[in-house]
């Protein structure tokens, strides 16, 4: 099981980002994929998840925080999940980390993933 992110970088303020993570080793229909991000001298937050269920609809959640701002999306066909990111600000700064996890539990907590991927730095300054 792997996950990659890619598509961080440097932005300014108000200006727009897409995050990747690219999975292997399993299916997204079966998993859950969350977002996290963790800012230096911060803990880990929650960002945004998507799970699928057996209706074939997908939960999304998202923390306050950027709600109305990102949007998690899914390809299966490129096994890829997706976190555009619009209107960034400042404090959206951090690493962004993507994770898996089972498609049922409590998305909003980090212990609920069991795979990791190795983050991708976004930064948000003038």
């Amino acid at each position: 099981v792997q996950l990659v992110e890619s598509g961080g970088g440097l932005v300014q303020p108000g200006g727009s980002l897409r995050l990747s993570c690219e999975v292997s080793g399993f299916t997204l229909d079966y998993y859950a994929i969350g977002w996290f991000r963790q800012a230096s001298g911060k803990e880990r937050e929650f960002v945004t998840s998507i799970s699928w269920n057996p209706s074939r609809t997908d939960y999304l959640y998202y923390a306050d925080s950027v709600k109305g701002r990102f949007t998690i999306s899914r390809d299966n066909a490129k096994n890829t999940v997706y976190l555009q990111m619009n209107s960034l600000k400042p404090e959206d700064t951090a690493v962004y980390y993507c994770a898996a996890g089972p498609s049922i539990g409590d998305y909003y907590s980090a212990a609920h993933y069991e795979h990791w991927g190795q983050g991708t730095q976004v930064t948000v300054s003038s």
